[in-house]
């Protein structure tokens, strides 16, 4: 029998783990708080959709909002009624927590100036940084040759698992567990012993998880047996089945181009991180401990946090 903890993060963390820098999720729900916790008595510019209470809903606002939601143009109109309709929603509780006094709660401003600050740090970013070049046909084929376990050499991992609550593991679970040559045999020995569980078969693909989580799963045997951790959760898992599922070039190359475009924004977010560190006066109060080794800059301390992370997740599988 087998450990692995914490297999949900580290997939994904894998190849889905190519992410843009400059989140605009974060960049959106911080601009929601901040308009809805605004000054009520404020003109807003536009024409004027909708009247709740006395406050005027505007044309540009609905504009914005179905920008931030990036809504295709076939679902436009349709858009357009739902997110006003959330707009009013929002309206009517932005009223009654200005009557309670909300926008003065501590609470309340310190997530406003948080969020401020969120989007003033990651619009300085964006102006900064600008849009970067798309690349090339040939940056998007050198990548696709070079990573063939996610495309042309992708694999498909069909898994059948139990899932129980850690704290069932206990050691008279694991030595049936170990004494069990199938995942029927660990069923049949918890229904016995009416330990409650969920059956479930999932899918995963190469494509899906980190590299050394994939060599992992390939280097079983089929059939054998391992235990994933997930906190409260734990899953008894097999591997029942290993296919070839080449994704072609032509189906990758959006992805891929986009995954280059964000690693780009990414490593220029890094660079200009790291100029204004270098130029800026930094003094850590209270402590040596307070200051992170070697004063990494965040984004390079978040890189190395998914590393960690993914090791952790392969450590149990030897």
């Amino acid at each position: 029998m087998k450990y692995l903890e914490n297999l949900n993060k580290t997939a994904q963390q894998g190849q889905k783990g190519h992410r843009p820098v400059l989140s605009i999720c974060a960049f959106t729900i911080a601009a929601v708080l901040l308009s809805a916790c605004g000054d009520k008595a404020e003109k807003k510019p536009g024409q004027a959709l909708v009247n709740v209470n006395g406050e005027e809903i505007t044309v540009l606002q609905l504009n914005e909002e179905l920008s931030r939601a990036n809504v295709p143009a076939a679902q436009q109109e349709a858009g357009r009624k739902q997110l006003l309709e959330a707009l009013v929603d929002r309206q009517l509780l932005v009223a009654e927590a200005n009557k309670e006094k909300l926008d003065r709660d501590p609470k309340v401003v310190s997530a406003i100036e948080r969020a401020k600050a969120t989007i003033l740090a990651q619009s300085y970013l964006q102006r900064r940084i600008g849009q970067p070049a798309r690349p090339t046909r040939q940056e998007v084929e050198a990548y696709y040759n070079q990573n063939p376990q996610f495309f042309s050499d992708r694999k498909q991992f069909n898994l059948q698992q139990l899932n129980l609550p850690t704290a069932a593991v206990t050691d008279e679970v694991k030595k049936a567990i170990d004494a069990s040559k199938s995942l029927d045999e660990v069923a049949a020995w918890l229904t016995e012993h009416k330990v409650q569980f969920g059956r479930a078969q999932v899918a995963r693909t190469t494509t899906d998880i980190p590299p050394q989580l994939s060599s992992k799963f390939l280097a079983l045997k089929p059939g054998q047996l391992f235990i994933i951790r997930e906190g409260d959760k734990s899953i008894i898992m097999t591997i029942a089945e290993i296919k070839s599922v080449p994704l072609a070039l032509e189906t990758a190359a959006p992805q891929i181009e986009q995954f280059l475009v964000n690693r780009k924004n990414k490593e220029a977010a890094d660079a200009e991180v790291k100029r204004l560190r270098a130029a800026a006066k930094i003094e850590y109060l209270g402590g040596a401990g307070n200051a992170p080794a070697g004063a990494a800059a965040p984004a390079a301390a978040a890189d190395a946090a998914a590393t960690t992370a993914n090791e952790r997740g392969v450590s149990g599988l030897k």
